[in-house]
């Protein structure tokens, strides 16, 4: 298995006792995440180096033990912050996951909300560490078992509960909502943006402010941000990814492997060959290939 670029390597695979969580082990060096958002929750552990990412308006900073952590839908980048990179450990819980747990805490209804960007104590790195390996390892039950208690810990530690009930609408949010309906109705062959704008009845420049007030992210952004995650989860379902690109509006499979590695840190290949449950008997880092 030859070294990628810089020395980067990268896992991404699905949790072996909890379909709704996503995980990540890899190496960074000069890559780069854009401004992205996920919909699930990002929860990190720092193994080497430095983490540095742009969170809510200011630079965030991680080292060794450091845990970087990032609610749904919020907007955030990713970079080295130091010549080395860095190398983490990340799962990826869904909502529903984080949200049954909390519920079974007894916290109060909504989404739950991790109020640290970064954690730094031992006893949830250790927690951390041993459900992640758990996972790495196959073993469906014990990772299954200690990532709840992780989650668990978590949001009793750091954790709320936001309804949102009675919120006032921001202004233009209509015309974002309905815009973003658009895109998602229209992913591979979207409207311009002045038909789009047109579409909602509002002009180009107020549609840009309001969508991106609304989704942190302007309607190319999101409309990327979108492609790639529809190509997720198309080449979860055994997709090749050159037919995934055409279907979903990329250019060429280049395009596709380009944005998918920006967002999701492994190129579209893979990616789909981890989901596939392929295993590294020797617990390495799996390295980026060029599909």
């Amino acid at each position: 298995m030859g070294a990628g670029q810089g020395g980067e390597r990268a896992r991404h695979w699905r949790h072996p006792g909890l379909p709704d969580v996503d995980l990540l082990r890899a190496r960074y060096v000069t890559h780069t995440f854009t401004r992205h958002t996920h919909n699930a929750y990002t929860i990190g552990l720092v193994e080497a180096g430095v983490e540095e990412w742009r969170h809510r308006g200011s630079i965030e900073r991680a080292g060794v033990g450091g845990m970087p952590i990032v609610n749904p839908d919020t907007v955030h980048t990713g970079h080295a912050g130091v010549p080395e990179g860095w190398t983490y450990r990340v799962f990826y819980p869904s909502v529903q996951v984080v949200t049954a747990v909390a519920a079974e805490l007894g916290m109060a209804p909504g989404t739950p909300y991790l109020a640290r960007p970064v954690v730094d104590d031992q006893t949830t790195a250790t927690l951390f560490l041993r459900a992640h390996r758990a996972a790495e390892a196959g073993d469906a039950l014990a990772a299954c078992s200690l990532t709840r208690v992780l989650l668990a810990h978590l949001l009793r530690r750091y954790g709320s509960t936001t309804a949102n009930i009675g919120a006032p609408p921001r202004a233009g949010a209509t015309a974002a909502n309905q815009a973003r309906d658009i895109l998602h109705a229209e992913l591979a062959r979207p409207p311009s943006l002045d038909a789009l704008a047109a579409a909602v009845r509002a002009t180009p420049f107020a549609l840009l402010r309001a969508f991106r007030e609304q989704y942190g992210l302007p309607p190319h952004a999101y409309l990327t941000q979108l492609r790639v995650y529809r190509a997720r989860d198309l080449l979860d379902i055994g997709r090749a990814p050159a037919d995934v690109a055409a279907e979903v509006g990329f250019v060429d499979q280049a395009h596709l492997s380009r944005h998918f590695r920006r967002i999701l840190g492994v190129p579209p290949g893979r990616y789909q060959r981890e989901r596939r449950n392929v295993q590294d008997p020797s617990g390495g880092l799996y390295l980026p290939s060029a599909g």
